[in-house]
């Protein structure tokens, strides 16, 4: 009997202590070289249609190049998925400058001033009505066609939820003159990670909108002051912000997310990576890209309780990659 309750004692102060978890990643500059080279004079000689073949590519060789205890990320989508996004998405931009030189043509050059204005504010309340589907869709795409272990990532987001939250926070944010832009992006945040599923792990996020106002506040006078310098600890402050508040919980048992970046590596990264840039003539471009990913990368810490082993399949395959291709092609974070 006295072995028996050593035994589980044991097993209790066991699962206290915190699990070992590990971000790596192990991108070349010269194989990533090798893909964009090729990725580029396809896409030329193809007339820009080979583009999301090669989103695709990129995006595969970047997941399996990032390791979480030692096992590879995988990315899952082709370019044949993201090639009828691709389409659906020109469609839609060519809708956007038709109505934009429209207005612009049939005001005679903006002579008429009502029909100028008028076609401004169609072209960005039509940008703005389509900005929460390609949002959405983006992370559910993105999301189902990533995998870690065979285990399958997921998002959980309702488009009309999605919608009527995102014109709530946009409405207060217009009429506060953009001062509730922070609060707006964290409340975007939290339902957009909030909704994310790592197999059966469900992550978190919980940033304040006060803070968030703070660094940015802070930030932009202490960077006038600084003439500029002081930007690389500003984007640091907002960078481990986004990260610190992350958090994967399974069975009431969490994961915490920990940023090290510092103001003074992303200066050294910046002008290295510039240096980079000039002396190669644009050609350093793929060591660049791999060296920031990397920074980035490793300097994201993990702690927490969750055994990895216990993770379970639950999500769905979804293949529609218009979101993806959007927030793409209108260089939109997927926050």
């Amino acid at each position: 009997m006295e072995e028996s309750i050593t035994q589980e004692q044991q097993e209790q102060q066991e699962q206290q202590v915190p699990k070992t978890y590990e971000l790596k990643f192990f991108g070349k500059g010269s194989e990533y070289f090798s893909i964009l080279i090729i990725n580029w004079l396809l896409t030329v000689v193809t007339l820009g249609f080979y583009y999301p073949w090669a989103r695709a590519r990129k995006l595969q060789y970047m997941y399996g190049a990032t390791a979480l205890n030692d096992d590879r990320f995988a990315f899952h989508g082709t370019g044949k998925e993201m090639f009828r996004g691709f389409i659906k998405v020109i469609l839609f931009y060519i809708v956007l400058v038709v109505i934009l030189y429209g207005a612009v043509f049939l005001s005679e050059g903006g002579q008429n001033m009502t029909i100028y204005w008028t076609g401004f504010l169609l072209f960005y309340a039509l940008f703005f009505a389509v900005f929460p589907l390609m949002i959405h869709g983006a992370y559910r795409y993105r999301m189902s066609r990533t995998s870690w272990r065979g285990i399958r990532f997921g998002y959980r987001g309702k488009k009309g939820e999605l919608y009527g939250n995102f014109f709530h926070w946009l409405g207060l944010t217009i009429i506060t003159f953009g001062i509730y832009s922070p609060w707006m992006e964290i409340n975007l945040r939290k339902y957009l990670v909030g909704n994310v599923r790592g197999g059966d792990a469900k992550f978190k996020y919980s940033g304040d909108g006060a803070n968030l106002f703070l660094i940015y506040l802070v930030g932009y006078i202490a960077t006038i002051f600084t003439l500029g310098i002081y930007s690389f600890w500003w984007q640091k402050n907002i960078y481990n912000y986004y990260i610190d508040n992350i958090s994967v919980d399974k069975d009431d048992t969490p994961i915490k997310l920990k940023s090290t970046v510092t103001g003074g590596g992303l200066l050294k990264l910046f002008l290295v990576n510039l240096l980079i840039t000039v002396f190669t003539l644009g050609l350093g471009y793929a060591w660049v890209e791999i060296r920031t990913k990397k920074y980035y990368t490793e300097n994201i810490k993990l702690w927490g309780y969750i055994d990895l082993d216990t993770l379970q399949q639950t999500e769905d395959i979804y293949t529609d990659a218009t979101g993806e291709d959007a927030t793409d092609f209108f260089d939109i974070d997927m926050f």
